[in-house]
């Protein structure tokens, strides 16, 4: 029997590929759909912040960023209280972006529960929240031993 986390990376591929498919012209990969979202609803997210909330390591979301800056969809400016901090806001092409990738997410949502009945579905997401919070807790502890 395949455990739990192969079959989730089975979906989150999937995902990928979909999401790809879906972006396809808009200059983003799978990938930058969480960095979209992130960056969208908190306007000036420190990148150290960013890297926590969607759980991707602090070299990788520099990477993204720089591609993403360089693409016109985000801009980084230093904080004014702390120089060693890096910021990060939306441009209005990240904006304009915003409602293509939550439809994106809303269509692959919708294309894996279509055969769930509202209480299995209900009953999933509860489940899985509660597996998101404990992977969490993790990473949140992990990230404060290193420290």
């Amino acid at each position: 029997m395949p455990t739990i986390m192969r079959q989730i990376n089975v979906i989150s591929r999937c995902e990928g590929l979909y999401r790809t498919d879906k972006l396809r012209g808009a200059e983003l990969g799978a990938c930058h759909h969480s960095y979209v979202l992130a960056v969208c609803r908190t306007p000036g997210i420190s990148q150290e912040e960013l890297a926590r909330s969607i759980c991707i390591n602090k070299s990788n979301v520099t990477r993204h960023l720089a591609y993403l800056e360089e693409h016109g969809y985000v801009e980084r400016r230093q904080s004014e209280s702390d120089r060693r901090v890096t910021l990060v806001y939306p441009t209005e092409k990240m904006q304009k972006v915003l409602p293509q990738v939550k439809e994106i997410v809303g269509e692959w949502n919708a294309y894996l529960t279509a055969d769930l009945s509202d209480g299995e579905i209900a009953l999933f997401r509860s489940v899985l929240d509660r597996i998101a919070a404990r992977a969490k807790k993790y990473a949140d502890n992990r990230d404060e031993t290193r420290e």
